[in-house]
Formats: structure tokens, C-alpha cells, sequence
């Protein structure tokens, strides 16, 4: 991969950058001349991904973050633009799951979820985008979810959240054109990515979390982390306000469109008779 005008020489500061997605974007933006900030709190997969793109020649500091932990991210903002003096493009990945119905699932799942999901995106933006404005060629990317835009039975924490990530990052794209700052915003919804993010789950009671997670995996999980990375980066690059990764989400998302709330009766009927 060449590098790209867009990414070369510009700090691109990554979450969730331990495996998955966050892995591929770190990945692929090495190759196109950036200089990466990657965090996880999985610290093994974050130092094999940071290993990956040292191996692309690309200057990387790591560091391990829970994004939750909103004074540790606004520390951690102001560490990174002490070492590559400004911040370009901010990457919100980071993010977990939870399936269960709203009746058999706790509170505190709703929070957990919520907490990384939502507050994170939200701790990350607000840390970093100062920075990111007076960098003068900024770029904010929240990641949401097809479920950002669909919701499906069994899924009202990541719905919820994933919703808020979306509604969040659009109103944020706003502010930016209102204000004429030289920032663009980015909200990205993948569809069905090969990633740890299933078998990661946690999973209401009653639930075989580990069948739920091979189904997804065997039949839901169509494409590889690397393609969502080229599709996002390609948005990116292109100015996009949205990126939907994979056919499947350009189609629900065309469905919801047509069908307004009517599809809701589909995804209901869809799993009362054909999931377990």
C-alpha cells in the first residue's frame, strides 16, 4: 500500500487497537505513512499490534487505556500531543458487547456497555478535540455499528449505545461545519466483521454465550477486519460524514430507510422463528 497524502506524517491516535478493526486500522494506516497513538487495555494484543506497525516503519508510542477511566483518557490526550506535539485524526474503536433480552438483562450490562460504548467515544472526542482543532487538518472517527442503525431483539444495550454513538458523531459533524472548524467527522457503521467482539460478550442468564458467538461467527461474520479498515480509511480519506462497511449494512440501511418502524416487525419475526 502507498501512502496517501491524507494519512502521511499525520498522528493518528487509536483505541481499541489491541485486536480487531482497531488492529486493522493501525495496520493500514502504518502503510500509508502515519504516525500512530494506539491504546487497549489488552496490553498482549496491543504490543503485537504496535510490533505489526514498527515492522511498516511507522513511528509508534502505545499505551495501555480504559476509556472509561476519563481523567486516565485526558491524561493520556495531553501525553500524546507532548510526544508528536499535535494530534490529527482520532480513532474511537474501543468497544464491547452484550446480548440479552431487556428482561433478562441486568442493569449493570446496560451500564458496562454504555460506559465503553458511548462514554468512551464521548471521552475520547472531547480529550482529543482541541487538539484536533487546532491541528488545522483534523479528523474525528467515531465507531458505531449496524446496529447504529437497526436495532434487533437481544441487543438493547449495544443498540442503545451504538445509537447514541451515532446520533453523537453526527450532531458533533454539525457543530464543526456551523463553526467552520477544520476538523470533519466521520460516524463508521461495520456490518458483519470477523472479529473477538462476539466470543468477548457478555451474555444474559440463560443464554449458551458460546453457541451465540459460533453462529455469529460462522454465519453473521462475512468479512475480514483488513476489508472494514480499507472501506473506513477509503471514507475517511473521501471526507464521508458516514462509512458502512459491507453490502449487508448498505441494505439494512436501505430497508430502514423504506420501511420506516415497519421493519421492526420483520426482525421480530426473523428471530422468533429462526434463531434458537
Amino acid at each position: 500500500m502507498s501512502n496517501d497524502a491524507y494519512f502521511e506524517n499525520k498522528v493518528c491516535v487509536i483505541t481499541g487497537a489491541g485486536s480487531g478493526i482497531g488492529r486493522a486500522l493501525a495496520e493500514n494506516l502504518a502503510g500509508r505513512g502515519a504516525k500512530l497513538a494506539l491504546s487497549d487495555i489488552d496490553t498482549d494484543g496491543l504490543a503485537e499490534t504496535t510490533r505489526r506497525c514498527a515492522e511498516r516503519g511507522a513511528e509508534v508510542e502505545s499505551d495501555r487505556l480504559n476509556v472509561v477511566e476519563r481523567e486516565a483518557v485526558l491524561r493520556y490526550a495531553d501525553a500524546v500531543k507532548a510526544h508528536f506535539g499535535t494530534v490529527h485524526q482520532v480513532y474511537n474503536n474501543a468497544g464491547i458487547a452484550h446480548h440479552g433480552e431487556v428482561i433478562r438483562s441486568e442493569f449493570k450490562d446496560f451500564e458496562r456497555v454504555m460506559d465503553v460504548d458511548f462514554w468512551g467515544v464521548v471521552n475520547g472526542t472531547k480529550a482529543f478535540l482541541p487538539m484536533v482543532i487546532e491541528s488545522g487538518d483534523g479528523h474525528i472517527v467515531n465507531v458505531s455499528s449496524l446496529f447504529g442503525l437497526i436495532a434487533v431483539p437481544g441487543q438493547s444495550a449495544y443498540n442503545a449505545a451504538k445509537f447514541a454513538v451515532r446520533g453523537f458523531t453526527e450532531s458533533l459533524r454539525q457543530e464543526m461545519l456551523v463553526a467552520r472548524h477544520p476538523v470533519k467527522v466521520t460516524c463508521v457503521h461495520p456490518g458483519g466483521i470477523k472479529t473477538a467482539v462476539a466470543r468477548n460478550a457478555t451474555y444474559a442468564e440463560g443464554i449458551d454465550g458460546a453457541s451465540a458467538a459460533s453462529m455469529f461467527d460462522k454465519k453473521l461474520a462475512i468479512h475480514t477486519a483488513d476489508m472494514a479498515a480499507q472501506t473506513i480509511t477509503e471514507g475517511v480519506r473521501k471526507g464521508h460524514g458516514r462509512v458502512l462497511v459491507g453490502g449487508e449494512a448498505k441494505l439494512l440501511d436501505l430497508f430502514v430507510r423504506v420501511t420506516a418502524s415497519g421493519y421492526q416487525r420483520v426482525a421480530a419475526e426473523v428471530e422468533r422463528r429462526f434463531l434458537p
